[in-house]
Formats: C-alpha cells, sequence, structure tokens
C-alpha cells in the first residue's frame, strides 16, 4: 500500500477562515497508535475521535503512528471528520486531493456520521443531512453500522458527593475475519494509559473464561464519564461485552451492575467497596425492568429494606459468584 508521509485536511470556520487538520506518520516504535497536539481538551477529543472512526475499518496497520495536530481552535466540531479523512489518507486508505470537510458525529464507532455547522463553500465533503451519512461512502462500501453490535451496562459511582450517579460502559464489537489481526484490536478512547491496560485485562481475561477465540472481534470500550476511581466498574464491563456478543441475554431495562475479580479467567466475581451508598444510589436511581447484579459476598450485608426498594420500583436483583450462570 502506498502512504504518505504527511497528509492534511481543511474545515470551513464560520467566519469563512480554514482550519487545517495535518497528520503525520512514523514508525510506532512502542508508541501509542495515535498522537495528537494542540489544546489540552481538543487535543483529547480528536485522539478519541479518530480512535473510535477506526473501528469499522477492515484491518488496521498498527506498525505505524499517526501524529495529528489542528492549526487553529475551530470553536465547533465540523472538524472532526477532516481529522478522521487525514487519518485515513495518510494511511493510504483513502486518496484525496486537497480536500475541504465539514461534520461531526456521536457515533463514530459505528462509521456514522451525524451531521455538520457550517454549509461549506467552496464545495466540500459534508456529514449528515443532505451529506455523506457514514464512511463507508468514501470508498463505495455499505454502512458498516449494521454489522456492529453494540451494548451498555451500567455501574455506580461513588464519591461521597453531589456527582454520584449511575455511569455506563459501552462496548461495541465488529467482526474480525480469520488472519486480521491487530495489536489494537481492544481500545478505549478517552482513558489514559494505565486505566486503558486494566480495562483491556479486565474484558481478555472474561474472555479467557468464555473461550472466545481471540482476535475475532475489534473492540472499542466508550464510558459516559472518563474520570473515575477503582475498579468496581469491571463486572458492568464485562456483561457489556457479553451482551454485545451474544453470550447473555438483554434485560428489558438496564443491566446494573457492581463487582470486580482476582481472576476474571476462571468467571469469578469478587466484592467490591462502599456497599452501603452503592445500594443507596441503584436504590434511588433503579428504574422498572432493569437487572441488579451484585457480588454474592454482599448479600448478607446488604441494606435492610434494600432487596423491597429495587423491587418495588419494578427492578430485578441477584447476588452473583460468576458470571455466565444468570
Amino acid at each position: 500500500m502506498n502512504c504518505p508521509d504527511r497528509a492534511a485536511c481543511r474545515c470551513l470556520l464560520a467566519n469563512g477562515s480554514f482550519a487545517t487538520v495535518t497528520a503525520t506518520r512514523r514508525p510506532r516504535a512502542g508508541r501509542a497508535d495515535v498522537k495528537c497536539s494542540g489544546v489540552p481538551g481538543l487535543a483529547e477529543r480528536m485522539q478519541q475521535v479518530v480512535r473510535l472512526a477506526r473501528h469499522t475499518e477492515p484491518r488496521i496497520d498498527s506498525r505505524d503512528q499517526v501524529v495529528l495536530s489542528i492549526d487553529i481552535d475551530p470553536g465547533t466540531r465540523d472538524w472532526e471528520l477532516a481529522a478522521v479523512l487525514a487519518d485515513r489518507m495518510v494511511r493510504g486508505l483513502v486518496h484525496l486531493n486537497e480536500p475541504c470537510a465539514n461534520g461531526w458525529s456521536d457515533q463514530w464507532q459505528l462509521g456514522r456520521i451525524d451531521g455538520h455547522t457550517i454549509d461549506a463553500d467552496p464545495p466540500a465533503l459534508l456529514g449528515g443531512a443532505g451529506g455523506m451519512a457514514h464512511l463507508g461512502a468514501l470508498t463505495g462500501q455499505p454502512d458498516a453500522a449494521h454489522v456492529v453490535s453494540s451494548a451498555r451496562a451500567w455501574f455506580p459511582l461513588h464519591s461521597g458527593g453531589i456527582n454520584d450517579s449511575l455511569c455506563w460502559v459501552e462496548v461495541s464489537v465488529y467482526p474480525l475475519l480469520a488472519g486480521d489481526l491487530d495489536d489494537d484490536a481492544v481500545t478505549v478512547p478517552g482513558l489514559d494509559v494505565t486505566r486503558q491496560l486494566a480495562v483491556r485485562q479486565a474484558l481478555l481475561g472474561a474472555r479467557d473464561f468464555d473461550r472466545c477465540v481471540p482476535g475475532r472481534w475489534r473492540t472499542t470500550i466508550r464510558f459516559g464519564q472518563q474520570r473515575f476511581q477503582g475498579n468496581s466498574y469491571e463486572l458492568a464491563l464485562v456483561l457489556a461485552d457479553r451482551l454485545a456478543r451474544g453470550r447473555d441475554y438483554v434485560a428489558r431495562g438496564r443491566i446494573i451492575a457492581s463487582g470486580t475479580s482476582h481472576g476474571w479467567h476462571t468467571g469469578q466475581v469478587d466484592t467490591v467497596e462502599g456497599i452501603v451508598p452503592k445500594c443507596a444510589l441503584i436504590a434511588a436511581e433503579a428504574a422498572p425492568g432493569d437487572r441488579i447484579l451484585l457480588p454474592q459476598a454482599w448479600q448478607t450485608m446488604l441494606p435492610p429494606e434494600f432487596a423491597d426498594a429495587v423491587r418495588a420500583r419494578g427492578a430485578s436483583l441477584a447476588c452473583v459468584a460468576q458470571i455466565g450462570i444468570f
């Protein structure tokens, strides 16, 4: 594949000027697959967008690192499509001559383009509403969203403040053909490197318990909130993954879970801290059809009336010792 060392894509701004997203390719040499420079918040979002948009690519060559930057702060999200195109151009997946693109999406992991803020003139590649609706259209391919399976589960976020809430974790899986293995088959855009590694280890350990063939899926994991502490999200993560892969049934409402494991490869579910405040939060936010799954070690320590409270809200409750049996 003939890949350029550098590629650029412009984005029209509201004042009539242009922002330019530049992508440079270099040997990875053990570094991150995508690096973005510039204003911290904007750089973090750009890295997340590019990683999410790679989810539905048929094959990813992870030997190179792509470094992206944007020359000015665009002020809107219309630069997102330009970043995706620059990333694909520098890796030789699409060939465009000095493109201008405006578009954004909340569903990049599905390859979907939700819309654009500004109608570019001169003409540009536009996303959504009257423009390009999905990334497959770049190369004449069908909408890949139809072969992506996604599922969410919720877990209680407790820090003792007004921001305590149920947070979702979403797992999206895209089937890979035999032989299409890559080093980044599991990505967690938006988390720091240490947390990404912990998430991958929990997920792959639980798949080992399932005897899931390694590399069968390209997997992208998103969290509703990216800044949290602890590992009590792990049971929700594992359950969302099992739902996405068709290993467990879907509840009428949400799956709400809290738990970790010292050995996910055995399927074991272990206890986590914070039983009282987490149960109070779950009881307050449970809704009809929700399925609540907690560690079996909590069963004798549940706050009085907790089980009655959640059932009164139309939710169901189980304390489990192992995955795959509920």
